[in-house]
């Protein structure tokens, strides 16, 4: 066969990584760490309506709205995903992302399961290519307790509703394409970076 023949992999389409998880799992943590250690990786802002909290950055951390803003948006059809969790709104803006992925960036996103479950139905084709997902599951319950009570962020009342509210999430582990179990905190970063080098040599997302 002529070489000449042979299709050529040329730039790829970005990837778009949604991670989930219960509070206090830590997927916020490894999302960051991605877009700070690895030069190819954004790590996607959301919007929110909660309050900012101590250390927090507007635009850094979230583009923090409050609700009419982001119900207009809402209206407006400007989000890729939204969903109301703990009593605040959070979303993800679909301009932000398909930029990227056009030019071959890759996203990572940590979302609720509602969120995650809006991407993998949505049916823009280059949603549809780019994106897979991954849920970190804590060891146990007992270990979400901990790492909630260690943070200090919430009342006790806000934590209990957390929990409460991550012992339901963990049951939608299944609908997702991977699953890491939380250990220590150097090999979870280190399975999670090697799936998204997996993700990257999918011909799916190649352009020839």
């Amino acid at each position: 066969m002529d070489k000449e023949s042979i299709p050529q992999p040329g730039e790829r389409l970005g990837l778009l990584c949604v991670v989930s998880g219960p509070s206090g799992a830590g997927k916020t943590t490894l999302c960051r760490r991605l877009g700070d250690a690895d030069p190819r990786m954004t790590h996607s802002v959301s919007c929110t309506t909660r309050p900012l909290r101590e250390g927090e950055i507007d635009g850094r951390d979230y583009h923090f709205l409050d609700e009419a803003e982001f119900e207009r948006r809402i209206a407006g059809g400007d989000f890729l995903e939204y969903a109301r969790v703990h009593g605040r709104l959070y979303g993800t803006l679909l301009s932000s992302v398909t930029a990227l992925l056009l030019a071959g960036e890759d996203v990572v996103m940590d979302l609720d399961v509602q969120g995650a479950g809006q991407i993998r139905a949505h049916t823009d084709p280059l949603i549809r290519r780019c994106a897979f997902d991954v849920f970190v599951m804590p060891p146990d319950p007992d270990a979400l307790r901990a790492r909630l009570s260690a943070r200090g962020t919430e009342s006790d009342p806000e934590r209990e509703l957390r929990l409460h509210n991550a012992l339901g999430e963990m049951r939608h582990w299944p609908q997702y394409d991977y699953l890491l179990l939380s250990g220590d905190r150097e090999a979870d970063f280190a399975r999670f970076s090697s799936i998204i080098e997996a993700e990257r040599l999918r011909v799916c997302r190649m352009k020839p």
